[in-house]
């Protein structure tokens, strides 16, 4: 077996200077955390946590698979031999790193961050204008309309239909406990043989739908049975539950009777008795009415410069970690394929911008993703809004679902009005938490709205 040649230094002339500034600031924030936890390592008696804790067993096992190949951090601190620095705007922010955390918290070797440093090809994102379709009217109609199409008006909708809901925490089930329909319209030949069909929305996929048994020749059917969903107790607020009733045609189409929609969030889970709803028929649900298309859940931190100790970090670091998303919404329904942008505004330019890893195949992804952007004077915090949006890809495109903007929301901007300066007050109130409480976590579930003011690009 042939000796591997020993590694050279990378090519980085594809790098711009203000990217080659970036990942050497990168190293040398690293540099720093290894000498301010020498001393933390030096103090440890127990051999095998000594180990643990000098990330020796890391460079053993890759001295393993790679005996003759110089570390990432050593080829790039001796290919980057100078930096210059340039300031852009009223703040020069600097997107450090990405990390994607899959099983295991931050990877962590004598106290240095493990950080994968790409360079991507600029995407088309689609039309950013479409962030601008704002809600002026209340919903009017069945989010189901959204999904399908079809004569929903064969017959004159009327009845009623007892059901009723409940949630097994232990099993993370929810149950939906369909007792029986009144007075329901008769479809074809002066009968019905009716049943009832349910899907958790926005999920249209096969899994979500749910169907009782058929009861044939009756107006008022009794069924007694329970549609099993496996969902998590967080994704509830961001859920629909679908029960429409049908009469079964065995040789032709099915004729619609009548639904009712139950919107999870706003359910009383303490009520667990049956309840009587008005069927209601299918009236189409213009989407530009939608003002959510499902909740972001992520956490949001602010550390100042030198809060730490040992006059680090250098500069102030906004730290995002974008968790999860729950019941995100498409024009079509069921899973989809998406990821997250973040911007740290007035910087919206390329280095500003960061993503997640695409998820796919899902109506609420798991991204786990840490965002961080230095760069940040304490006072910059009340000038800047954090962008966080939420993008469905769909082959070789991408459109945006909506998104979130966390600021003080003042409509200002170092003394100059901007549009983008629009946070909801719950979204003020995360970020002023976030200003007020340095160094702390904070946790926040938001809608991912729709009505993000148009910003110029």
């Amino acid at each position: 077996m042939e000796k591997e040649p020993a590694d050279s230094p990378l090519d980085l002339s594809h790098l711009t200077e203000e990217e080659q500034s970036s990942i050497l600031k990168v190293l040398q924030r690293d540099l720093e955390l290894q000498r301010l936890d020498e001393g933390r390592v030096r103090s440890e008696t127990d051999p095998a946590r000594l180990r643990s804790l000098t990330g020796v067993w890391f460079d053993e096992e890759r001295s393993k698979r790679h005996r003759n190949r110089a570390s990432v951090c050593t080829l790039v601190h001796a290919t980057l031999r100078h930096r210059k620095t340039k300031s852009r705007g009223k703040f020069s922010v600097n997107a450090i790193l990405v990390l994607p955390i899959s099983g295991y918290d931050v990877f962590k070797s004598y106290g240095c961050v493990c950080v994968c440093v790409c360079v991507c090809a600029q995407e088309d994102y689609g039309d950013y204008d479409s962030l601008s379709s704002s809600l002026t009217e209340p919903l009017t109609g069945s989010m189901m309309s959204l999904f399908s199409s079809g004569d929903f008006g064969l017959v004159e909708v009327r009845g009623r239909i007892l059901f009723s809901l409940v949630y097994d925490t232990q099993k993370e089930e929810l149950q939906v406990k369909v007792n029986r329909c009144e007075d329901i319209a008769l479809a074809r030949k002066n009968r019905s043989d009716p049943y009832v069909k349910s899907y958790l929305l926005p999920d249209k996929s096969s899994q979500s739908k749910k169907k009782t048994s058929v009861k044939k020749k009756t107006v008022n059917p009794v069924y007694d049975q329970t549609l099993r969903y496996k969902v998590r107790k967080g994704e509830l607020p961001s859920r629909t539950l679908n029960l429409s009733v049908w009469h079964a045609e065995p040789l032709g189409r099915n004729v619609f009777l009548g639904e009712v929609e139950a919107a999870l969030g706003l359910w009383d889970w303490s009520c667990t008795q049956p309840l009587w709803q008005d069927l209601q028929p299918r009236v189409h649900l213009n989407p530009d009415s939608i003002s959510s298309r499902g909740t972001i859940v992520l956490s949001i931190k602010f550390i100042p410069d030198g809060y730490e100790g040992g006059g680090l970090p250098l500069t102030g670091e906004l730290h995002i970690w974008l968790r999860e998303a729950h019941g995100l919404l498409s024009n079509k329904g069921g899973a989809i394929d998406s990821f997250v942008r973040s911007f740290i505004l007035p910087d919206a330019s390329r280095q500003s911008g960061q993503k997640t890893r695409m998820t796919k195949r899902s109506i609420s992804p798991t991204y786990n993703h840490t965002m961080v952007y230095d760069g940040f004077h304490t006072s910059d915090m009340r000038e800047a809004c954090a962008e966080l949006t939420v993008w469905q890809r769909e082959g070789l495109k991408s459109h945006v679902l909506g998104g979130i903007r966390l600021s003080c929301g003042t409509g200002q901007s170092y003394g100059e009005d901007v549009s983008w300066m629009d946070s909801t007050v719950e979204e003020v109130a995360v970020w002023t938490s976030m200003i007020t409480n340095p160094n702390h976590w904070i946790d926040a579930t938001l809608p991912i709205r729709t009505n993000l003011t148009h910003r110029s690009e």
